[in-house]
């Protein structure tokens, strides 16, 4: 347990904002609780300290006596206080982040920060990419991020805001220009923050509505996104024209965000469609309030006069011609003379109609119009390359954010709809039971529906109330289309496809709303994309031929040809790592992205990969821009679709700086990277055939080691259950989605959010890394050439290195000494000695061979400012983690429900994701 930490100059402010934070803390603590809490506090911070940096045995016990020991009192106070320090080391990693950026800026032109903006396009220029290239691959560039509902976030809304008001003021203390009286009050603003997330409960004390999942995402648009997107595309359409002036650069609108929140139907019974149609309403609703507001802006900045400046007569004339269709003579603008701004209030006066009165605009595009028109006028008389940047900006916005604000992508189970199905078929007596057909006569059901033009619904028939309500979903999203536009639902996603029918079974619901047309003439209406959502290990292995199978068929072809000849396809990183452990579900994700897209070309059908990526390493997660380089280089000249969800969108898109961060590197890494990929078209450069061998071999025997572990011990549910917090997660309120898919206490049923949470609250961390080591070591101890191809594989193969990598960051996460206290948690100790020896083995051996492989001589030394933050935190966890498990202890106990007992469960629980910024 020995570590040895290094730290760096550029890491000194942050330790001076945590010592100062710390030093707040300790006065508030002494404030509420006493000298004798802080100094409790105190004893237990510099024993686990002290045990991190050399660890004794003596000196161990006699902290887990000083736990056991804590009064109920105080032991409640005491958890608070690590779990509020976490929130302040958060709030001050977060703004040294943005100190890094910062300084960056403020260096030289020789020094750039690595994947920035900046840093992309002079690479473009050394390596003498022409423009026409760059422009070209511009076109085609297409990254879409999507926020997901899925409940990882521990951490309350008050408390993050709270977090992001101190990462503000600590961002003003950097300022040297600060007066004395300046810094005092910033002084005193601190401290009253932290005051305040001391007397602030951390804890939810109901479950969120969907609703309140959708405004905690509306939250992240009005906040962040509305001004950062444009702000990316501003600045590359600049960079570019700085260091490729003789061009002309127009950079269409390839980064956005979409989300599930309100349309993620998968085994939540509460997102319904009366409540989807809310989210489109809200979302309408929101987008609407921000035009307005940038509008007002806008007009105080247009102020020219007609008597100063020459505006375009087409302006004028249309200014004439709308103040009389559209506004009362009280909504005029009252200087005659000041056209921009008359032709501004008519713009707000429509936008204050939209969706209640013909005057509002129809559709977004009708607003860009009318942007445009005064930006032509305007450009007539402002000085070449000047343009008003806050119009540009503007325009950027409603071609990103239309009336929809965000395109709402539906999801829903395969057996749903299958079941739905098969009580309309039998209604009208085309087959008395669909679903026991086999696939093929399914298909050829399907085919024959989908080829009448004729509906199959019998609109006065009763049919059952879940097959009602599938119906429902169906006409409320031709509903959408009519009302919000067709971009407000572009994505229909079928969880679990395990058959091509899965696709056709949604092409025959949307066919029977009016969505999916055949018409009598056999031309074919589609404004629908049907997504399959490949999950299991057997679901990616089955892919390419479920897909190969709808590209053969002319009704599905007909379908796709309205969409592009595009097919989207979502794989699911969750259920694939549950399924087979992470090695082998990451290397089976992307051999199947290899098959089906070298599949897709011979039919030349592009494709979308839509990677369902969770915040944790057990579920995928990982920086946003080593996800994208992660995948197969060739596939991402299709564009790129990712899930943000939980704890994720706090950390990246809380605050302005640190958005405009996290998707610059995405920017960044993906403009390189298709700009390499247009150089070369052939692949031989991407991989090696011999790497993709080796990654075969080393999967099939972490698949093994996995399996015998998780699904042949007939010991580690239980292990599981009473090893880790599970049960008691179920308790915290974070999410309005059921944890099991259906009622029932299968390793099946269980979701891939709890089981990875409950997980990393044991240290244990066993989805992001277990069954590694040994597919890795067997590979590596067959030769020595063996651990050398390794080595080359982890310097060359970025998709080798991301895993690589991400198994160290899990190692350093995961704790086995802290671990063990977990198995006192299970009633039958020889289970608990067995399985967590396996662990312990297992562990020790994956950390010896990834750092063979890395050459490094510790877990992270690549990486100084990710490590440092780690054993920053380690010493903070470690009584949180011995609490939970005596209070659990004693929890378990209570024959009756215990809500004092309860809660400081929940308390550390909340406390040791905050520690770790990892939830599910």
């Amino acid at each position: 347990m020995t570590t040895r930490i290094e730290t760096n100059d550029s890491s000194l402010p942050l330790r001076r904002d945590v010592k100062s934070l710390g030093h707040i803390l300790g006065e508030i603590i002494v404030h509420h609780g006493g000298t004798e809490l802080l100094d409790k506090v105190e004893k237990l911070r510099m024993m686990a300290k002290s045990l991190r940096n050399d660890f004794d045995e003596q000196t161990y016990k006699e902290l887990k006596e000083e736990i056991l020991n804590l009064d109920t009192p105080m032991r409640k106070q005491v958890i608070r206080a690590f779990s509020i320090y976490f929130h302040l080391i958060n709030a001050a990693e977060s703004n040294h982040r943005i100190r890094r950026r910062r300084e960056y800026q403020l260096q030289d032109d020789h020094v750039v920060q690595p994947a920035s903006i900046e840093s992309a396009i002079l690479s473009l220029k050394d390596n003498e990419i022409d423009e026409n290239t760059i422009q070209n691959v511009l076109n085609t560039l297409s990254l879409e991020l999507i926020i997901t509902a899925h409940p990882t976030e521990a951490t309350k809304r008050s408390v993050i805001e709270i977090q992001k008001r101190i990462g503000i003021i600590l961002k003003s203390l950097d300022n040297n220009m600060l007066t004395n009286k300046e810094r005092k009050q910033l002084e005193d603003s601190l401290l009253n923050e932290v005051t305040i997330l001391w007397q602030t409960d951390e804890l939810r004390h109901r479950k969120p509505t969907v609703m309140d999942e959708v405004r905690n995402g509306l939250y992240y648009f009005e906040q962040t996104f509305f001004d950062v997107l444009p702000e990316i595309h501003q600045d590359l359409e600049e960079g570019l024209s700085e260091q490729f002036p003789g061009h002309n650069w127009d950079v269409p609108n390839f980064l956005r965000f979409g989300s599930w929140i309100g349309g993620d139907r998968d085994g939540n019974p509460n997102v319904t469609p009366e409540v989807t149609w809310e989210t489109l309403e809200s979302h309408r609703e929101l987008v609407l309030k921000k035009y307005k507001e940038s509008l007002v802006e806008v007009m105080k900045r247009f102020s020219h006069s007609s008597t100063r400046v020459q505006v375009s007569e087409e302006l004028l004339s249309n200014v004439e011609k709308e103040e009389q269709t559209y506004l009362s003579n009280d909504k005029k603008w009252p200087v005659e003379t000041e056209v921009y701004r008359r032709k501004i209030a008519i713009i707000l006066g429509r936008l204050e109609e939209v969706g209640k009165s013909d005057i509002g605009y129809k559709a977004s595009e009708e607003l860009l119009e009318d942007l445009y028109l005064i930006q032509r006028s305007v450009d007539t008389h402002q000085p070449a390359k000047r343009e008003l940047k806050m119009l540009k900006k503007f325009i950027r916005q409603v071609q990103l954010f239309g009336f929809h604000l965000a395109t709402l992508d539906i999801r829903n189970h395969s057996g749903e709809h299958e079941a739905a199905v098969t009580e309309i078929l039998r209604k009208v007596k085309v087959t008395e039971d669909y679903s026991a057909l086999s696939e093929e006569e399914k298909i050829n059901t399907l085919e024959s529906v989908l080829k009448d033009p004729r509906p199959v619904l019998l609109l006065n028939e009763d049919y059952s109330k879940e097959t009602q309500e599938m119906i429902k979903v169906f006409t409320m999203i031709k509903k959408a289309h009519d009302t919000f536009g067709k971009k407000s639902i572009l994505v229909y996603l079928i969880s679990m496809t395990q058959s091509a029918s899965d696709l056709l079974e949604v092409l025959v619901l949307a066919k029977e709303a009016g969505i999916y047309r055949l018409h009598a003439d056999g031309s074919v209406e589609s404004h629908l994309n049907v997504a399959p959502l490949l999950e299991t290990v057997d679901d990616l292995i089955a892919g390419p031929k479920i897909m190969e199978t709808l590209f053969n068929m002319d009704v599905y072809r007909n379908h796709l040809k309205i969409h592009g000849d595009s097919q989207e396809i979502m794989l699911g990183y969750s259920d694939g790592s549950k399924d087979g452990g992470t090695v082998t579900a990451n290397w089976k994700l992307y051999k199947a992205q290899l098959e089906i897209h070298d599949m897709a070309k011979t039919y030349n059908i592009g494709l979308k990969f839509f990677h369902g990526r969770g915040g944790s390493l057990g579920r995928g997660g990982g920086p946003l821009n080593r996800s994208i380089l992660s995948q197969p280089a060739e596939t991402l000249g299709d564009g790129v679709k990712i899930t943000e969800q939980g704890e994720v969108l706090s950390s990246r898109y809380l605050i302005e700086d640190i958005a405009y961060r996290s998707l610059e590197q995405a920017t960044s890494t993906l403009l390189e990277a298709s700009v390499n990929l247009s150089k070369n078209s052939e692949q031989q450069h991407l991989r090696e055939k011999v790497w993709e061998d080796a990654m075969e071999e080393i999967s099939n025997v972490s698949l093994k080691k996995y399996q015998s572990l998780v699904f042949q011990d007939p010991d580690f549910l239980t292990y599981f259950t009473e090893a880790t917090p599970l049960n008691e997660l179920a308790e915290l309120n974070i999410g309005s989605r059921p944890m099991k898919r259906k009622n029932r206490n299968r390793f099946e049923d269980l979701r891939a959010i709890p089981w990875v949470f409950a997980w990393t609250q044991s240290r244990q961390l066993l989805p992001a890394w277990y069954a590694a080591g040994t597919g890795l070591d067997s590979f590596a101890s067959e030769s020595e050439d063996n651990l050398k191809l390794l080595q080359r594989m982890y310097k060359e193969w970025t998709f080798f290195r991301s895993t690589i990598d991400n198994l160290q960051m899990a190692l350093m996460k995961a704790d086995i000494t802290t671990a063990k206290e977990y198995t006192s948690l299970v009633n039958d100790k020889e289970i608990a000695d067995r399985i967590f020896g396996n662990i312990v083995e297992e562990y020790e051996k994956t950390k010896t061979i990834l750092l063979q492989i890395t050459g490094d001589d510790e877990l992270l030394d690549h990486t100084p400012n990710i490590k440092e933050s780690v054993h920053r935190r380690n010493p903070y966890v470690d009584p949180l983690n011995f609490l939970q498990v005596e209070l659990i202890k004693e929890l378990r106990k209570q024959e009756e429900p215990n809500e004092e007992l309860l809660t400081e469960v929940l308390l550390t629980i909340s406390g040791i994701a905050a520690g770790l910024r990892n939830t599910g």
